[in-house]
């Protein structure tokens, strides 16, 4: 058939397959076939429904055109709601879990069959999803975003096998609570996000060597390893800023460019560093391989690069030597440790590892369901491994991000005295670590016990003024403390460390403007923080209460219904009930003012 005689044609296209099909078949080959069969007689009804067509359904996987996006997100929507009740009935060991991803693309189509980009998008998109999950593209999501009741993450730009530009992916949330929501977008519009710039257009130089590491590319082909390299990254980046002879980015700001093609000029301009650290990670099996190389931004020059063919137990030891380099090379004077044994970082069980790396992935997600996700990672890493500081950190998190930023915990005050536990446990594990310290500090204001909460973080601080999360921690337990004015510089420095991620950090020193008294500034950054970060509640919440004690009440009633978009059910009583600031007087200072600009 001549190019000419093809038909082309504009469709939906659901791609699904089996999560771990070869260990089902592997362990009852009968039973699985029968279950299968059942799975897909229920998938083709459902997709008949919907008005669309099963194109091919090889073994476990499934392929369906649509002609309407929206009955094709409906029906991937519809079949894992149908599939999960089927699960529920089956043990957990023989529950046979699906993925799907739609896109919106171009197809070729002969003889019934569909072939080209638009296919090949929707099986990458398969292969992003969870088990029981959905990922669509971005040209998918642009037509469906306000016409059903789901909400979005955004899960970023995905460079995917054989496709020469990458994929915007947005997994899709069914819970009803984040309805008409859209997580991780910072970017109005049609979705695309990049990487804001700072205020100013050119940061300047610190007077130390200064470093930026970008997240490791994930060359593996299970995409579920990408947990893996970002784990990787982020404990680059800590072993890194333990030296206070560096000046290195925190993760929030360089995990902006995950996934994007990337100019290092570009990103030394942006956060303001000399140095760029870029890598890739290739698992396969108990074999890991590293590249890792060194760029003077300024220059332009490549200063070293170095690959990693090792044992996955050899992870903690690459990691260092890495760092190491990379200090050696920008003549920093050497810490006294030089290897993961001494740093203390690893856990005694690769798995109890990997396992608290996926949860680290989840709950910076942030999100209600991951964060319940995050917390099952966490608990099975500690039974892996009941000596592993850094889990039981990640699992306090789960139960402060529960009460404080989703409203999903039944009781704030037993989820206080868990992360206080948990933190403590950590600490116990870990008495040198300042991160540790600066952790159980956050844990103790939580639990409005100020007096300790203060003197963890003053000794994290005094171990460490040089990471972005102890800055992070020591900030707020200052402003809860009631000690705003000593609260406000960390913000500072901190918004030079993660200059990325101005928006949540301009809200945090808005809050601590208001609790200053300092009213007009805190209008300022609330601000700021809102048009930079225009999907954080928070911000909202800063804003209007500013802007009522500022005089502008119109300004404040605008705020509060941005809000109540995002957060439909926030009550003014419960937030400040869960709120655990010292001074209450400035409690019921914001109650009257939330309360005057149209919140209940």
């Amino acid at each position: 058939m001549a190019p000419q005689d093809l038909k082309r044609k504009l469709a939906a296209i659901l791609s699904a397959d089996v999560k771990g099909y070869s260990r089902l078949i592997g362990e009852d080959e009968i039973g699985t076939v029968r279950t299968l069969n059942s799975y897909k007689e229920l998938m083709f009804g459902l997709i008949g429904q919907r008005r669309g067509r099963v194109v091919d359904a090889p073994g476990d996987n499934v392929l369906a055109e649509f002609a309407s996006v929206v009955d094709a997100v409906g029906c991937a929507v519809d079949i894992q709601k149908e599939l999960a009740v089927k699960n529920a009935a089956l043990p957990e060991t023989r529950r046979m879990e699906f993925r799907i991803g739609v896109n919106l693309g171009d197809v070729i189509e002969e003889n019934d069959k569909l072939f080209g980009d638009g296919i090949n998008i929707a099986a990458r998109l398969e292969g992003l999803a969870d088990a029981g999950g959905v990922c669509i593209s971005g040209t998918a999501f642009d037509q469906v975003r306000n016409k059903l009741g789901l909400g979005y993450e955004f899960l970023g730009e995905k460079t995917v096998k054989n496709i020469a530009e990458p994929v915007r992916v947005y997994r899709v949330l069914t819970e009803p609570d984040l309805a008409g929501n859209v997580i991780g977008e910072r970017k109005a519009g049609h979705g695309i996000p990049e990487p804001p710039r700072a205020p100013e257009a050119k940061l300047p130089l610190p007077d130390k060597p200064s470093i930026a590491v970008l997240p490791f590319v994930t060359m593996s082909d299970d995409p579920k390893d990408e947990f893996f390299s970002d784990g990787i990254t982020e404990d680059i980046i800590t072993v890194l800023a333990k030296s206070p002879h560096l000046f290195v980015i925190a993760r929030t700001s360089t995990f902006t460019y995950k996934g994007k093609p990337t100019d290092v000029k570009r990103v030394s301009e942006d956060l303001g560093v000399r140095y760029v650290l870029e890598g890739s990670v290739r698992r396969s099996g108990q074999r890991v391989r590293i590249t890792a190389q060194l760029i003077d931004a300024v220059t332009g020059y490549h200063l070293w690069a170095e690959h990693y063919d090792r044992d996955i137990g050899d992870i903690f030891a690459i990691q260092d030597e890495i760092a190491l380099k990379v200090m050696r090379t920008v003549h920093v004077k050497l810490p006294t440790w030089d290897s993961a044994g001494e740093t203390g970082r690893g856990p005694g069980n690769l798995e109890a590892y990997l396992k608290a790396l996926e949860g680290r992935q989840r709950w910076h997600r942030f999100a209600p369901q991951e964060n319940a996700l995050a917390r099952k990672l966490f608990e099975q890493a500690i039974a892996l491994d009941p000596n592993f500081a850094a889990a039981y950190e990640g699992l306090a998190f789960t139960h402060v991000a529960d009460a404080w930023f989703f409203g999903t915990s039944e009781s704030p005050k037993e989820s206080a005295r868990l992360a206080v536990e948990l933190g403590e446990k950590a600490l116990t594990l870990d008495e040198t670590s300042a991160v540790a310290h600066a952790h159980l500090g956050h844990f103790y204001a939580y639990a409005r016990r100020f007096d300790e909460a203060i003197e963890e973080v003053e000794k994290a601080l005094a171990l460490d003024q040089n990471s972005p999360e102890i800055l992070l921690m020591a900030a707020s337990v200052m402003y809860l403390s009631g000690r705003a004015e000593e609260a406000i510089p960390l913000w500072y420095k901190l918004l030079r460390l993660d200059p990325l991620a101005l928006g949540w950090h301009l809200v945090g020193l808005a809050a601590t403007y208001r609790l200053a008294g300092r009213y007009e500034e805190a209008f300022e950054s609330a601000k700021k923080g809102v048009e930079l970060d225009p999907r954080n509640p928070m911000a909202y919440i800063i804003l209007a209460t500013s802007c009522i004690l500022t005089g502008r009440e119109r300004e404040a009633r605008a705020a509060g219904a941005e809000l109540l978009k995002i957060n439909p059910r926030f009550s003014v009583q419960r937030y400040a009930e869960a709120l655990p600031t010292k001074d209450r007087s400035k409690v019921d200072e914001m109650i009257d003012a939330l309360r005057r600009a149209g919140l209940k």
